[in-house]
């Protein structure tokens, strides 16, 4: 189902990294950076493994420490909460993933 305008204004506040856009229905983007190619790849790795469990899969490209997704859901021309919770577990992964850096 397609998030409300309301529901929308409240969930973005739990992704305040992802940035919102109208286009395509509305979608949310975000730009991961990390030290080098290996992390960047793991980082996707680990978050196309969740996407596969939860059927729902980002739209990324990956230029050597980069890693740019777009979320939106194609099924209800927008965003979902499915989009929210792929958004939050890229979160945590890169969460994870820059804690081992250090």
């Amino acid at each position: 189902m397609k998030l409300s305008s309301q529901d929308l204004g409240r969930l973005l506040g739990d992704v305040p990294q992802w940035q919102f856009s109208e286009d395509r229905g509305g979608l949310i983007r975000r730009e991961f950076v990390f030290a080098d190619f290996r992390q960047a790849f793991g980082f996707m790795t680990q978050v196309a493994l969740a996407a596969e469990k939860q059927d729902h899969h980002p739209e990324w490209s990956n230029v050597y420490n980069r890693v740019d997704i777009t979320l939106t859901t194609h099924d209800v021309g927008g965003l979902s909460m499915r989009d929210i919770e792929a958004a939050l577990q890229a979160d945590r992964v890169f969460a994870a993933t820059a804690a081992l850096e250090h």
